[in-house]
């Protein structure tokens, strides 16, 4: 066997542990009564700019998207391709966005929470069952399922995060035209080499997390006034898609 190379055993002990994504939670929802299972995901809780950003998805079980998957491990060529398929075959879907202001406020757990809860109320088929990536449930009232890696797990998880990851890139695209020199259309607000040089040169905009300590250090310059780009930063608001 060469040198680095890994043996069938190996191969599918790894298979084992590395999540399938499908049906299986939907269907185990909806053998205990549920009818409108809404998968909730969200993107943006590591970047130091802009909004975190969370959809809401109601899939039917019989609908079938080729290549869906966690977000994350598609091309984005690929999500763009899901994200108008989705949207065109779900039962249900909504958008919703939680501001930087609020993000500084309310701390970046408790604000990815919120958004997920906003996408759900912004749909227009109320769900009885969520399934939502990650540790945490939201205050709605329903029964409800954490699922750690869920986006690679369940097809309803992964149609949000789609959604989600689409939406908040084209909207840092726009961004970094109204904000440039930061590259935000690459990075997409995350804290690369490239975002922490261009914060060091140019300071911290109105969108940027100021509870982040890249941005918080940089905030402290000159008589303790703060650099702004512009007086007044625009305000991020919730967005019904459904």
């Amino acid at each position: 066997m060469a040198k680095g190379s890994l043996s069938g055993r190996a191969r599918k002990s790894l298979a084992a542990k590395s999540p399938v994504c499908g049906w299986k939670l939907e269907k185990s929802a909806q053998r205990c009564g549920a009818l409108r299972v809404a998968g909730l995901d969200e993107v943006g809780r590591g970047p130091m700019f802009g909004p975190v950003v969370a959809a809401a998805v109601i899939l039917d079980c019989n609908t079938r998207f080729r290549g869906l998957n966690d977000s994350k491990k598609l091309t984005e060529a690929k999500r763009v391709e899901l994200d108008a398929q989705i949207r065109a075959k779900a039962m249900a879907w909504a958008i919703a966005a939680v501001d930087v202001e609020t993000i500084d406020r309310i701390n970046i757990r408790r604000a990815s929470l919120l958004a997920m809860r906003l996408a759900v109320e912004q749909l227009w088929l109320e769900p009885d069952y969520l399934l939502i990536d990650g540790m945490d449930t939201i205050d709605w009232p329903c029964p409800q399922r954490s699922v750690i890696q869920g986006d690679g797990t369940s097809y309803s998880i992964a149609a949000a995060s789609v959604l989600a990851k689409v939406y908040r890139d084209a909207l840092l695209v726009e961004l970094d035209r109204q904000y440039p020199g930061y590259g935000l259309a690459s990075h997409k607000g995350y804290c690369s080499k490239e975002h922490l040089e261009a914060l060091e040169r140019l300071g911290p905009t109105p969108l940027h997390r100021k509870n982040w300590s890249p941005v918080a250090q940089r905030m402290l310059v000159f008589d303790g006034e703060p650099i702004l780009l512009e007086a007044d930063a625009p305000r991020f608001v919730v967005r019904d898609f459904s």
